[in-house]
């Protein structure tokens, strides 16, 4: 790289030469190659395939900014990408906001930016517009990121927890609480380290698997709060009970071991590589062998069903009792997505 500065200076958010610099050494030789155009205020998006057009933003704040699996900048591809595709769209274009605290190395910039460009050319989806802030020292974490997506997926399609069913039941695609025990262990909080990888990834060839059930009623990822907070919100839209079984549910014994010692509950912790879904009963297996076969997918589970009436989310346990799952207040693990 040919900038001289080791850390980001104000100078670098000018709009003067610096900043030009950083956008064209950094930004354009990771993102650049595509449709993206560092010289224009607005791009022009080449004809969108047929469809319907879906649309999200979403903002990133992780601390640290790079953890085993992956890093803030893998981390808002795959977070925006993700809520697209449990929509049942193909992510299409990016767009990212860059927020970066003075002083922030260059070289950790570099690295998150690369990783960021690596994970959009393997979910497919293009950087197509972007824009620079830098913070002054102390008002800001060291980097955050804001992005918005624009997916296509198929007219009609009819994905939302209206469409749930007594009944029904609840799939998720893997382990749950890696992403949130990862990160944690990344901060070296409490004396505790390990090996554990974040989740972090796209979430598209499990959603893509489903799409042509007819039963299939919803997707979600579970990130802030994790599958409790899904189940709270299928409950409460769908007037119904979500009933979980705690011998289904997969749950590292590294995430299940941090949990027991520090009093946190997996069911809370964000994930950020899995899907949970919501079928019909006739389907559920169907959906279930077909995630199986996913690379990832081993350990997908049927975790639970959608019941008439009771409490909103109750989990039997392993030894043959109920428990409430109530709804999240206090933030276990701030600033982890």
């Amino acid at each position: 790289m040919a900038l001289d500065e080791a850390r980001i200076g104000l100078a670098h958010g000018n709009g003067g030469r610096f900043m030009r610099e950083l956008i064209h050494e950094v930004f354009a030789r990771h993102l650049g190659g595509g449709i993206l155009d560092t010289d224009l205020d607005a791009c022009p998006l080449p004809t969108l395939p047929a469809g319907e057009v879906v649309f999200t933003t979403d903002g990133f704040t992780v601390q640290p900014l790079e953890f085993p699996g992956g890093n803030i900048g893998s981390l808002a591809v795959h977070g925006t990408t993700n809520d697209l595709a449990v929509a049942g769209a193909t992510p299409i274009y990016l767009a990212l906001n860059v927020f970066i605290e003075e002083g922030l190395e260059v070289e950790v910039l570099d690295r998150i930016v690369a990783s960021l460009a690596r994970a959009a050319r393997d979910t497919g989806v293009q950087v197509a517009a972007g824009d620079t802030k830098v913070l002054p020292r102390g008002e800001g974490g060291g980097l955050y990121l804001a992005t918005t997506g624009i997916g296509i997926r198929r007219p009609g399609l009819r994905l939302n927890m209206q469409e749930i069913r007594p009944g029904d039941r609840l799939l998720v695609s893997g382990s749950v609480g890696d992403h949130g025990i990862c990160v944690m262990l990344a901060r070296e909080q409490f004396g505790l380290s390990g090996e554990l990888l974040s989740d972090a990834a796209s979430v598209l060839p499990f959603t893509r698997a489903l799409l042509e059930m007819e039963g299939l009623r919803f997707m979600r990822d579970p990130t802030r709060g994790g599958l409790a907070t899904v189940a709270h919100e299928i409950a409460r839209a769908a007037g119904c009970s979500v009933r979980l079984s705690e011998d289904a549910i997969p749950v590292r014994d590294t995430v299940r071991s941090v949990c027991e010692m520090l009093g946190y509950d997996p069911y809370y912790l964000a994930c950020e590589g899995r899907v949970v879904a919501v079928l019909a009963p006739q389907d559920a297996e169907q959906a279930l062998d077909a995630w199986r076969a996913l690379p990832g997918g081993e350990h997908a589970a049927i975790i639970g069903q959608i019941d008439a009436e009771g409490r909103p989310v109750v989990i039997e346990t392993a030894l043959g009792g109920r428990r409430m799952l109530e709804e999240l207040e206090d933030d276990p693990l701030p600033r982890i997505c």
